[in-house]
Formats: C-alpha cells, sequence, structure tokens
C-alpha cells in the first residue's frame, strides 16, 4: 500500500479490475490493456467518477512511462506545453513501448492557445506518445481534438447505480478497515447516498470525518447542511468559475432543499436592498426547476443572476 495521505491516493485502484464501472466500459477499458494498445481517448463525465483513476490505471497495467497533467492548474499555460510536455513526448521510453501524457481536466485549458497547439503535439509524436484527455464539459474541448481520439463517456443508468454503489460501498468499507476506522453501516451508506456516483467526494468526506476515529451518526446533521458560507462568499466575490464547481459537487437532483436553505439564509449575506429582488429571483427559478431538463443549468444560472444583480454585505 501506497504512503499518501489522502485516501483517494493511498487506495486509487491499480488496475482495470479494481475499478468501479459498468460493465460495458470496464470490458472496453480491459481489451486496451489486453492488446497493449491504449489509443488517444478523451474520457468525459461529472466529477469523481474515476476518469483519470481508468487512464492511470490502464498505463499502470501496462507498465508504460506516463506523466500527468493538470489543465486546470497548467493547462491555461502554453510554455506547459512547449517544455514539460515537448520534452517528455520526444524521449525514448525506458520501459519500451509508448509513452503517454494524462491532461487531467482539460476542458480548462485554453481553447484558443493550449487546445490548438495540443492537436499538432498529437500529430507530431504519434509514433511516440498517446495521450488521454479527461473533462468534465466537453463541449468546452475544440473539435479538432475531438476528432483526433476515442470519446468515452461515462455514465450510468438509473438499473445500474444499486449495483455500482453496493460495489463501491464494499470498497469503502474496506477502506476504513485498513484504516481502523469504527463506522456504523447505515452511516457511510448515507454518505454514498448523498455523493455517489462522485466516488472521490465520497472518499473525501469519509477520511474528514474519521478524524476521531469513528463513523457514527453523529455526522448525519452536518450531512444535511451545505456549505452555504462557501457559496455567498464565492457569489460576493463573483468568482463563477468557482461557484460552478460548488454546483457539481452540491447539486444532485433535487434542489428544492437548496432553494429554501438560501432563501432562509440570504439576509444574513445581502444588504436589506437587495433582498425582495433574490425572493423574486429564487421563487422565478424555483418554479422553473419544475420543468428544465436539467436542474444544474437551472440553477447555475439562478446563482448567476444572483451573483450580477445583489448587493452584498
Amino acid at each position: 500500500m501506497r504512503d499518501d495521505f489522502l485516501w483517494v491516493e493511498k487506495y486509487r485502484p491499480q488496475t482495470i479490475k479494481d475499478t468501479i464501472l459498468i460493465p460495458e466500459l470496464k470490458t472496453l477499458f480491459q481489451t486496451f490493456v489486453d492488446k497493449e494498445n491504449v489509443p488517444n481517448l478523451l474520457l468525459t463525465g461529472t466529477q469523481g467518477v474515476g476518469k483519470t483513476t481508468v487512464a492511470r490505471a490502464m498505463l499502470e497495467e501496462l507498465g508504460a512511462d506516463y506523466i500527468v497533467i493538470n489543465g486546470s492548474d497548467e493547462g491555461r499555460l502554453i510554455d506547459t506545453l512547449r517544455t514539460k510536455i515537448r520534452n517528455f513526448a520526444s524521449s525514448v521510453s525506458l520501459a519500451g513501448g509508448r509513452k503517454y501524457v494524462i491532461l487531467d481536466e482539460a476542458d480548462y485549458c485554453n481553447a484558443e492557445t493550449v487546445q490548438p497547439a495540443l492537436r499538432n503535439f498529437m500529430e507530431e509524436y504519434s509514433k511516440n506518445c498517446g495521450f488521454i484527455m479527461t473533462c468534465n464539459f466537453v463541449n468546452k474541448i475544440i473539435q479538432p481534438l475531438h476528432s483526433r481520439c476515442s470519446v468515452i463517456e461515462f455514465k450510468m443508468s438509473n438499473a445500474d447505480k444499486p449495483k455500482l454503489a453496493g460495489d463501491f460501498f464494499s470498497k469503502v468499507k474496506g477502506i476504513l478497515q485498513s484504516e481502523n476506522i469504527s463506522f456504523e453501516e447505515k452511516v457511510v451508506a448515507e454518505v454514498i447516498k448523498k455523493h455517489f456516483p462522485d466516488n472521490r467526494r465520497i472518499i473525501n468526506e469519509l477520511q474528514r470525518y474519521s478524524v476521531t476515529g469513528h463513523i457514527d451518526s453523529g455526522i448525519l446533521s452536518n450531512l444535511s447542511e451545505t456549505n452555504i458560507n462557501q457559496l455567498m462568499q464565492l457569489l460576493k466575490d463573483k468568482e463563477f468559475t468557482s461557484i460552478r464547481k460548488w454546483v457539481g459537487q452540491n447539486i444532485d437532483g433535487d434542489v428544492a432543499p437548496m432553494f429554501r436553505k438560501i432563501y432562509d439564509t440570504v439576509s444574513q449575506y445581502a444588504k436589506p436592498t437587495s433582498i425582495p429582488q433574490v425572493v423574486v429571483t429564487l421563487a422565478d427559478y424555483q418554479y422553473k426547476s419544475a420543468f428544465v431538463a436539467d436542474q444544474e443549468v437551472n440553477f447555475m444560472a439562478f446563482l448567476t443572476e444572483l451573483m450580477v444583480d445583489t448587493e452584498w454585505q
């Protein structure tokens, strides 16, 4: 077992067999490994579903040389391509075979500079180096990169979820037992129910709750309290990208409780003169939520309007 402090790293699957995926995807990725031929890939899906884990597991099984570049940290810098990636891609693999670049959160790479340059790199070094990109928002990836990759969407049907959640429950129990954390199964199940399929979030939350050495019903009240303070501060600071990430991590279908939470607490954050308009805006988007196809998009539009129009304390 590796000595990583974060459980998500310490217990990251090292083989495709150990990943939590629908059977079709697991078979597909295992086929790439068995044939020792991983093509250029664009892996897309919501946060925490295992895109980067799958990419790393395939390359670990193959024993391939690879590097991981975080697009949200480095991807905006064209110099990253010109130096770090070029030097890696142009050199011969000590392990033999192809080398690989995993470009994590590629949708945060600049579409005007980095992504077009990456397209050229994929062609120039195609004989020596493969590329695996991951993203949450596939529409932010330019079409020339789509055409140079096999695009694979990480998704599951409602029929798939109980089985996958059960498999992940077994994995989580194993982690807690390895860490000598006592736990109530119903409490762990509640954490999984709230955040699944964001497996990374589940493991991070359980690690946070485990600092006392046990996980019991005392944390259930915390599960029902979303971090409204953080959201309101992001709205005040007009941090649109961070707000979007917050929504992705905290909105999981039923937005009614969140609308109510904002209604109950907004007077603590907004100036009194802004509160009437906040209430009207909230009521409008709450009504729309009964008809929209995508609750996350609707809720994000609501927060954007709040961000622009509200005067904050």
